[in-house]
């Protein structure tokens, strides 16, 4: 429940226990996890090997701006007009 409230997620009594079990399903496979030897296991980024997988970085010609704020719902000066965040 600790971590629902802090969440601030309502749960009900029975809610709370079945997730709290599923949770500690996952803290126990986490341990299984954790009695692995990686020791001669080389950090990756990815699981099988890649190589060049991001593309070069071109400059293209982009949309004209008409057609860029022809769906917009509120629009001005050439921006997107949009209800303020911050007081």
């Amino acid at each position: 429940m600790r971590v629902a409230r802090l969440a601030r997620i309502g749960l009900s009594e029975e809610e709370a226990a079945t997730l709290a079990g599923h949770l500690n399903d996952i803290l126990h496979y986490v341990e299984k996890m954790n009695e692995l030897d990686t020791a001669d296991v080389e950090p990756t980024s990815h699981v099988v090997p890649m190589s060049n997988v991001l593309r070069e970085d071109e400059a293209a010609p982009s949309l004209p701006l008409s057609q860029v704020l022809k769906n917009a719902p509120d629009a001005a000066d050439g921006q997107f007009r949009v209800p303020p965040v911050l007081d």
